[in-house]
C-alpha cells in the first residue's frame, strides 16, 4: 500500500506526543520514515508544505520514500487530496495526516486514513521490532573447498 504522509502534520503530532523532545527535523523524520516503510515492504511520499531548505541533497538516496516540498503557490494537504483523486488505485493508498480533511477525502476514495498520533506509535513499535535472523549459508562458517580454491587461484593466476 502506497503511503502519503503530510510531513509537518506528522511532526507537530511527534512534538504533541512527547512535549519534553525535540521536534525530529524533516531530514530526520524522512530517514525514519525510509525505515519504517523499507521494513514494511512498502513506498510512500511525504509531502511537506514550503520550499524546504536549500540544500536537499540529504533528501537523496533515501529508500522506499520521496520526499516534496510543494512550493510556495499551493500546500501539501492541496497536493495530498490531489494524489488521492488522480490515483487510479486509490483503496491500496494509505494517507497519514490528522487533517480531517485529507481524512474525509481519503475515505471518499475508499482510501484508509490514518490519524498522524496513531500512526508514530506503529510506526515505533514496528522499527523496535527485532527482524528474523538471517539463515547464513554452510560455507561461509567452512569456507570454500579445496576445487573452489584452485579454481580461484587459477583464474587469478595465482600459485
Amino acid at each position: 500500500m502506497p503511503y502519503l504522509i503530510d510531513g509537518y502534520n506528522l511532526q507537530k503530532q511527534i512534538q504533541k506526543a512527547d512535549p519534553e523532545s525535540d521536534m525530529p527535523s524533516d531530514v530526520l523524520l524522512c530517514r525514519i520514515l525510509s525505515r519504517y516503510l523499507k521494513r514494511i515492504r512498502q513506498f510512500g511520499e511525504v509531502i511537506f508544505d514550503g520550499i524546504g531548505p536549500p540544500d536537499k541533497t540529504e533528501f537523496e538516496n533515501l529508500d522506499n520514500i520521496e520526499v516534496i516540498f510543494v512550493g510556495r503557490n499551493t500546500d501539501a494537504d492541496t497536493v495530498i487530496e490531489r494524489k488521492v483523486k488522480a490515483n487510479t488505485a486509490p483503496k491500496n493508498l494509505v494517507v497519514v495526516s490528522s487533517d480531517r480533511r485529507l481524512r474525509v477525502s481519503a475515505a471518499k476514495r475508499k482510501a484508509v486514513g490514518i490519524k498522524s498520533e496513531d500512526f508514530w506509535p506503529v510506526l515505533i513499535r514496528q522499527l523496535e521490532r527485532r527482524g528474523k535472523p538471517r539463515v547464513e549459508p554452510r560455507s561461509k562458517h567452512n569456507g570454500l573447498t579445496q576445487s573452489e580454491t584452485d579454481y580461484w587461484c587459477d583464474f587469478f593466476g595465482l600459485e
